[in-house]
């Protein structure tokens, strides 16, 4: 018998019924694959605003406020509309919230989301930080949308964000995840680095069997369109990068890479796991926009035996050499409030489960 816990993630059970009680409201009834083991998919709203800059209400200020002050024109979604690269927009999203005074959320870009290079945030009322609701939450859901390198094409009820709802801190320790790691294996490595921090993940600078190690976007490309998979022709957008044996990397300024991790990725039914980016004193870069890993990734009975984390890698104002091995970041572990009913992988026909190095699910590769 599966025992509750007290702290934890809602699971995929609680978040429909967070809908039937009407603590998430909607404009529109959810899509059938909405509802993920540990999130919910956000949805855009009707209209884009073009504002100025990026913002954060602050306490006491309603994002309405902000937008009537800063918005430079608003774009209708009805249809699809193009949002281009280095401009930000703030979409009213179709979801919205009266949670329970025991239930927090936070938000991170969907996995595709982040291996396009599209900068997104969830803005809510009186608020001083990006994609984190306070408890017992009751108003609605914005996300700021930036494209970075490519132009994209998005429309009402495209989905780019996800939201994860829990209850008290279920976060694990270092032990707990030591203990977990002896149990579970956490991550496939000869010498797993594992303390309070959370699991390390590394870089793989050795490549495939052609000495693929990753790919770096390609500026002034045409649109990608978020709600086609298998649509664009990868060379067209993508820069194949090879292992010519330096077994290192130089990451341009202002550039963006896909990359792979060394380490193969498990996390079991009953948890939940984030990608946090490493201490950024190590490095002028940033890593993984997309930061949520559910209940099954990885795990051999969901059919993901061996999955690696994709790294969604950017470099800030110098170049910088990574190299192979070297620690990028690290993952998180949270304790679910129960398994949930359907996991990442087999039940859900997931795009990533498996993975290895692999683009977003918008690119057919050249025998596809």
């Amino acid at each position: 018998m599966q025992v509750r816990r007290q702290s934890g993630i809602l699971p995929d059970s609680d978040i429909r019924t967070l809908f039937d009680d009407k603590k998430i409201l909607s404009e529109k009834p959810l899509d059938e694959d909405q509802v993920q083991p540990a999130s919910l998919d956000l949805r855009l709203g009707k209209i884009a605003f073009r504002v100025r800059a990026s913002f954060l209400p602050g306490k006491n200020n309603l994002v309405s406020d902000k937008l009537d002050r800063l918005m430079l024109h608003a774009i209708d979604l009805s249809d699809g509309a193009v949002l281009e690269t280095g401009c930000v927009y703030v979409v009213p999203l179709l979801e919205s919230l009266d949670l329970p005074d025991n239930v927090s959320a936070s938000a991170n870009p969907k996995s595709s989301t982040g291996r396009l290079d599209i900068f997104t945030r969830v803005i809510a009322n009186n608020t001083q930080q990006f994609d984190m609701v306070p408890k017992g939450y009751k108003g609605p859901l914005y996300l700021e949308v930036s494209p970075r390198t490519f132009p994209i094409v998005a429309r009402t009820g495209s989905r780019l964000s996800q939201i994860r709802f829990r209850t008290g801190d279920a976060t694990l320790s270092g032990d707990e995840m030591l203990a977990l790691q002896e149990q579970e294996s956490l991550v496939a490595a000869e010498e797993p680095l594992i303390d309070g921090r959370g699991v390390a993940m590394s870089i793989d600078l050795t490549g495939d069997e052609k000495g693929l190690i990753g790919y770096r976007g390609k500026r002034h490309t045409g649109v990608v369109d978020v709600d086609k998979p298998n649509a664009h022709d990868v060379h067209e957008f993508w820069e194949p990068i090879y292992n010519h044996g330096s077994m290192d990397l130089v990451l341009d300024p202002d550039q963006f890479y896909i990359l792979v991790s060394r380490e193969a990725i498990h996390v079991p039914p009953h948890y939940a796991a984030e990608m946090v980016p490493f201490d950024p004193l190590v490095g002028e870069f940033r890593v993984h926009y997309a930061g949520f890993f559910d209940p099954g990734f990885g795990h051999a009975g969901a059919g993901g035996s061996g999955s690696r984390a994709v790294l969604e890698v950017r470099s800030h104002e110098v170049p910088f050499i990574l190299e192979h091995g070297q620690v990028i970041g690290r993952l998180i572990y949270e304790h679910m409030l129960e398994k949930p009913e359907s996991l990442y992988g087999v039940d859900l026909r997931s795009n990533y489960q498996a993975q290895g190095l692999k683009l977003s699910k918008h690119f057919r590769t050249a025998n596809s």
